[in-house]
């Protein structure tokens, strides 16, 4: 039995691991787009303006950036819904 929760914990370990290197990932990833989109922002004010052209790339970026946090962010199917999925196809 002590074997089967060391298995468990060891389990739920390595989920948090993973878990919290997806979530140290996700903030390297937001700091690097507001750094390089800041430094975008300063060159493009320091040559005088005009068009804004950085706002292509800030939206381009953005919308990996905004998958990056989705995939992070919003949890996965947890056993409950798996469960209910599955009980649901039985019954078809």
């Amino acid at each position: 039995m002590s074997e089967m929760v060391r298995q468990d914990e060891g389990e739920g370990r390595a989920r948090a691991v993973k878990s919290l290197q997806a979530k140290r990932d996700m903030y390297t990833h937001v700091l690097a787009y507001v750094l390089v989109n800041s430094t975008l922002v300063v060159i493009w004010w320091a040559t005088g303006g005009g068009f804004f052209w950085p706002l292509f790339p800030i939206l381009g970026w953005g919308i990996g950036l905004a998958f990056h946090l989705w995939d992070v962010l919003m949890p996965g199917p947890t056993e409950a819904h798996i469960q209910s999925e599955m009980e649901a196809l039985r019954r078809r």
